[in-house]
């Protein structure tokens, strides 16, 4: 097997050496699949969350191998067996999905359960667009903005009761209810000595959380660095599937917006994009929200889209804190969660800052009607 250089594809898809703390047992997962001898193991060190592996085949294509990241993780989290399954499920009625390979829940083969897809040709957006895509015009960054919006409203049209495995995702009434309490005390059983007092945050999100607007099948980490791009920048697919479920559809644009980057925000702010939606042409949060709502035919007052807004900054503040709570107790020793020590409390501060603003009356409206709610009977 030979040894990979760090230097990142062309595609923009920056697969590059295994960090020796994430290597596992290469034979093993060979014996397992049973397809041949596996040429090359490079590791994606985009996400912060599962380990994905790319494994080049001496025969066949190219396989996507993802298992759960070292040391404490949440109860629930990193079910390598629900993301598989959830993809094979939707595969027949969302044509965004890799083929799926199979699911290995026995923890001998590399100390962990993992599962192996195809690899997905095409580009994946990173912080910037790839050189070879420069310069892009505002109208393809446009055009860019719609096709994953309409791919996102595709997702939202599944019919997720004719499909038994997707049915069984839901738990009802009460969604949004759930997870305002669900990462709650997320925050709670990850603090470390520099956590500070969020109380003013969730207690205020617990008040004005909005009703479900429907029961849909949600992705929960859509952004462009989980699409895989085609030749002319149409949507090939949809990866990481991880916190899918069915629940309310604008929480799944309330998780978008929180890593929306836009132009005119904070310097701050900017060093957490890590996807170019800074480039001209592209739409801002309040517009994504508003071609939402025309496209699904929803309405959206202002009161709630600032609830969607801290809502999503809320959540990645606690994934973010999760990680920074292995990196700090020494469960990983990846220098790239470091950071993530500082991430936390400008969240916390933009939660707040978001929260003060809604409750002084100058919030944004997201182009939306100013006094009405969520219509949980249109669109999607």
């Amino acid at each position: 097997m030979s040894t990979p250089t760090d230097a990142p594809a062309p595609d923009g898809n920056p697969a590059k050496a295994l960090r020796e703390e994430d290597a596992f047992d290469t034979a093993a997962v060979e014996r397992w699949l049973g397809r041949g001898p596996i040429t090359e193991v490079r590791q994606f060190r985009g996400g912060a969350s599962n380990l994905t592996y790319l494994l080049r085949m001496a025969e066949g294509p190219d396989l996507i191998l993802r298992r759960p990241p070292v040391g404490r993780k949440a109860k629930g989290a990193h079910d390598m067996g629900r993301e598989h399954r959830i993809q094979a499920a939707l595969a027949p009625v969302f044509p965004y999905i890799a083929p799926q390979v199979g699911h290995c829940d026995d923890e001998s083969v590399i100390g962990s359960e993992f599962y192996v897809m195809e690899r997905l040709e095409g580009t994946i957006l990173r912080q910037d667009f790839p050189e070879q895509l420069r310069p892009v015009a505002p109208e393809t960054a446009d055009a860019l903005c719609r096709r994953a919006l309409d791919v996102l409203v595709d997702l939202h049209s599944v019919d997720v009761d004719a499909v038994p495995e997707l049915a069984a995702l839901s738990r009802g009434e009460g969604y949004v209810a759930r997870q305002v309490s669900g990462w709650t005390r997320r925050l709670a059983d990850a603090r470390t000595e520099e956590t500070g007092d969020w109380s003013d945050v969730t207690g205020w999100l617990d008040a004005h959380q909005p009703p479900d607007a429907g029961r849909v099948l949600i992705h929960n980490d859509y952004r462009f660095d989980n699409l895989v791009l085609g030749p002319d920048l149409e949507v090939a697919g949809v990866l990481d599937w991880e916190l899918a479920t069915v629940g309310c559809p604008m929480m799944d644009l309330s998780c978008t917006s929180a890593y929306w980057v836009q132009a005119d925000d904070d310097e701050l702010f900017q060093l957490f994009r890590r996807q170019p939606t800074t480039t001209p042409g592209m739409w801002t949060r309040e517009e994504l929200a508003r071609r939402y709502c025309e496209r699904t035919g929803r309405t959206l007052s202002a009161r709630d889209w600032t609830f969607y807004e801290v809502f999503g900054l809320f959540r990645l503040a606690v994934i973010a804190q999760q990680i920074w709570y292995r990196y700090a107790t020494g469960q990983t020793t990846n220098e790239s969660y470091a950071v993530l020590g500082q991430v936390v409390p400008y969240l916390e501060a933009r939660c707040r800052r978001l929260v003060g603003e809604a409750d002084s009356g100058a919030g944004s409206d997201a182009g939306a009607e100013p006094d009405s709610g969520p219509d949980a009977g249109a669109g999607a």
